[in-house]
């Protein structure tokens, strides 16, 4: 395919997505209001006055609008190939779960009865679509390495199940889960240009123009929250397009698929480790979550949700030379170091907000006590 026609295709793709989404919004918002998909204030939330959600809703019909006609007239994906099983799983998938988010949305679904639902689209994916890890790079080796069923099927479902639900747990402020999953998709779509995958680049700008038209009445202050219908179908998105874009390099490599959704994942997994710690269940909300951190530091609503983009722009940006790196051949030991260095970073900024603890920080106190014993041996005896 052209450039220029890949470019203008997308462009187009991208501003149609925005247009329908801008359009759709506020009629879904009359909806929630109307079928009682709100979100009614309580101590954990920021908000104070009931919202409508559903938003979600506004975001799917637009990719689908646009996805439909791109991939089955224009494009003409071909069904059996690979590209034609994303789509299809992509399109099956993602609409069970948008489904599943909507119906949480106006009824508060259990947790339970939704994780089932998350494991069935992930097997759907696996079993009916064949879309799945098949090899590994393994650390500091130099060739890739099939992986067997019993090993590429549960790294599979973890991974789908994992990310729909990591951008819901960051949903806690206007436009934060739609921004973060922007800058994502749009780190996949960078990343996707470079390795010469059409589809991706396609898939990418439809769903980076529904976020965008949808952020024109959910940026702060907002008029309509995604709910769980927006928030798990990025989730799902983002999942089907890293797991894609990187299913064959994701040992070594996994570090990438992991830094373009960054955000989310580490702030699920200081969740968890803030949880155990503190010794509560793993599964119980709080307010410590990064934006809520951010917040207690003094940020106002609109500085912390930009704050939070930065971060998720800055892992777009590793996540993008961490693929370069890869490509060029230098080394799986930069690899490693990468990994060290933004383990470390993260470790440091945790400690510093109090994500995990507000008075242990091992790290910072060991740093502290290192810079007290080489002081004391510099000096004159």
């Amino acid at each position: 395919m052209p450039t220029e026609w890949l470019v203008g295709t997308g462009l187009a793709a991208f501003a149609a997505a925005l247009l329908i989404s801008a359009a759709l919004t506020p009629a879904v918002r009359k909806l929630a209001l109307r079928i009682g998909a709100v979100d009614v204030p309580n101590r954990r939330k920021v908000h104070t006055t009931i919202m409508p959600r559903l938003g979600g809703l506004a975001v799917y019909a637009a990719f689908l609008s646009v996805a439909l006609p791109l991939f089955l007239w224009i494009y003409k994906i071909t069904p059996g190939t690979e590209e034609g099983n994303l789509f299809a799983a992509l399109l099956a998938g993602g609409t069970l779960i948008a489904l599943l988010g909507a119906l949480d949305d106006r009824f508060d679904l259990s947790a339970g009865l939704k994780f089932a639902v998350q494991l069935a689209v992930a097997c759907l994916v696996v079993f009916g679509f064949d879309v799945r890890i098949e090899f590994v790079n393994i650390p500091f080796g130099s060739a890739m390495q099939p992986v067997g069923e019993w090993i590429g099927i549960p790294l599979t479902l973890f991974w789908i199940v994992g990310v729909t639900n990591a951008i819901n747990l960051i949903d806690g402020l206007d436009g934060l889960a739609a921004g973060v999953s922007g800058i994502s998709l749009a780190t996949i779509l960078v990343m996707a240009a470079l390795m010469g995958n059409e589809t991706m680049v396609l898939l990418a700008a439809v769903l980076i123009g529904a976020v965008a038209g949808f952020l024109f009445f959910n940026f702060h202050p907002a008029r309509i929250f995604m709910g769980d219908s927006g928030a798990l179908f990025l989730g799902f998105a983002l999942a089907m397009l890293s797991l894609h874009e990187f299913k064959q390099v994701t040992v070594v490599s996994f570090v990438t698929p992991l830094l373009i959704i960054g955000v989310p994942l580490s702030d699920t997994f200081f969740a968890i480790v803030r949880r155990v710690v503190n010794k509560r269940p793993i599964f119980e909300p709080d307010k410590g979550h990064l934006h809520h951190c951010l917040q207690q530091l003094g940020f106002s609503h609109r500085q912390t949700v930009l704050i939070i983009y930065g971060i998720a722009a800055f892992f777009g940006v590793c996540a993008i030379v961490q693929s370069l790196i890869s490509k060029s051949g230098v080394g799986t030991w930069v690899t490693f170091i990468v990994i060290c260095v933004i383990m470390f970073l993260l470790q440091i900024g945790a400690e510093l907000i109090g994500l995990v603890h507000r008075t242990r920080r091992p790290v910072l106190d060991f740093l502290a006590r290192l810079r007290m014993k080489l002081t004391a041996a510099s000096r004159p005896k």
